[in-house]
């Protein structure tokens, strides 16, 4: 791991801990209506302004991209910022929420941390250190049966394009619900790949692929030794169509659960788009 490198994970590390901080001790004023059955908040739109600007003193030549305020999402070296994944688990007084930043190079993220405020869980990773949570590293389950695994699947859709994924989904939940341990939903991508690389989770299937949501997560995951891809397998990156997480014994089986729930959809890459 270069030089660099660490001292850009410290940076993240700090610019995540201001928005944690604001997190536990600012309480939500507005939420505000967000396309269909989405919505932001007043603090979401305060920590990322905090988050970014303090960035942008850090890091003056590094750009940067927020889920509220947008960027430029083709530079190739920048900080990629979800200020409340989970917000309506916040909104809902539901503790599973987080900030989300990673440093990403426009196709793979370089590093990631987490803060998770609710549970006090910080998590953080970047090539050459591993994965961490609270100063402990991390590593996923050693669990290898679909009948032991706890597989958590990401929100249904809303939007333009929600009766395509959600049929996707249904036919997911369908496919594991006589097979898997459990099945969870649990509102947060942040919070999903935090839970599989320290091992609480088994897996996550998240049927999308935000740069906001996911580059910390994966960044996460991948360094504490999660297979990270997309449906067919490939290695995940920024222009796979969905992420998924697992412990390195559970690969084969989801990605196989997935290929007969997706096939023939928009998340098969045999249909074109």
């Amino acid at each position: 791991m270069t030089t660099d490198l660490i001292v850009m994970l410290d940076i993240a590390l700090d610019a995540v801990r201001r928005g944690a901080r604001r997190l536990k001790t600012q309480a939500v004023q507005q939420v505000i209506a967000q396309g269909d059955r989405d919505a932001t908040t007043d603090l979401d739109h305060i920590i990322e302004r905090e988050v970014l600007a303090f960035l942008a003193e850090r890091t003056p030549g590094i750009d940067r991209f927020g889920e509220e305020s947008g960027g430029n999402p083709t530079t190739p070296r920048r900080w990629v910022l979800d200020p409340i994944d989970g917000t309506l688990n916040l909104v809902h007084g539901l503790p599973l929420y987080g900030v989300s930043l990673a440093l990403t190079d426009g196709i793979r993220p370089l590093l990631g941390v987490i803060s998770l405020p609710a549970l006090d869980r910080t998590y953080c990773a970047a090539p050459g250190i591993g994965a961490w949570c609270n100063g402990n590293p991390i590593a996923p389950s050693t669990v290898s049966g679909l009948p032991e695994a706890m597989i958590a699947i990401g929100d249904y859709g809303t939007g333009d394009d929600a009766p395509q994924r959600n049929a996707v989904a249904i036919a997911l939940h369908t496919a594991l619900a006589p097979v898997a341990g459990k099945v969870r939903m649990l509102g947060s991508a942040a919070v999903d790949l935090a839970l599989v690389a320290d091992g609480t989770l088994d897996a996550s299937i998240t049927l999308g692929n935000r740069d906001w949501d996911m580059a910390a997560g994966v960044a996460i995951a991948r360094a504490a030794g999660v297979a990270v891809t997309d449906t067919d397998g490939s290695p995940h990156d920024s222009r796979s169509r969905t992420t998924i997480a697992t412990a390195p014994g559970l690969t084969a089986s989801v990605l196989h659960i997935l290929a007969t729930a997706t096939t023939g959809t928009q998340y098969d890459r045999r249909t074109p788009c």
